[in-house]
């Protein structure tokens, strides 16, 4: 319990220590990922059409990662419990769709850094056609903790599983 909770503030405060200013918008977040420590952008291409992806980001985000998940961590000297808040955006254009992930901590965590509207980025997946039935999705993430998000939006992105991750198991 206590790898999970520090895992769910590693990203934000190793990011934070790489840059003088955390990130205030997705394309911000796009440029600070590269070379920032424990983050990686990796991308894959699939089998699947641009306009399916794009539609079934619009459809699973809102419901899978709209959520606000309790976290607690006790041992014989300390009790904590933190309060995070995701919040997903999709936006769609003809050549491209953007999944933002952000997340706003409610309880538990102290924040240094000026936050953007709706929380922290965490997470910004772009996918790209690539002509046919192919498109290349290209993930700027922690590179560590949320394999359960990376793994539910890849799934989103093939059509082989369209499930909701559980954000309590980072």
């Amino acid at each position: 319990m206590k790898n999970r909770i520090v895992g769910m503030t590693a990203a934000v405060a190793l990011l934070s220590g790489c840059v003088s200013q955390m990130p205030q918008t997705a394309e911000e977040f796009r440029k600070a990922v590269p070379g920032a420590f424990m983050s990686t952008v990796e991308a894959l291409e699939v089998d699947r059409p641009f306009r399916d992806v794009a539609k079934t980001f619009q459809a699973k985000a809102p419901e899978c990662l709209n959520v606000r998940v309790r976290s607690t961590s006790q041992s014989t000297t300390s009790f904590q419990v933190i309060v995070v808040r995701y919040k997903p955006t999709v936006l769609v254009a003809r050549e491209k769709a953007e999944l933002h992930v952000q997340q706003h901590f409610e309880a538990g965590v102290h924040t240094v850094h000026e936050e953007p509207p709706g929380g922290y980025y965490l997470m910004v997946v772009d996918a790209v056609p690539l002509g046919g039935s192919r498109t290349r999705i290209t993930f700027y993430r922690p590179s560590r903790g949320y394999d359960t998000m990376v793994a539910a939006i890849t799934g989103w992105a093939t059509g082989k599983n369209v499930g909701c991750p559980d954000l309590s198991k980072h």
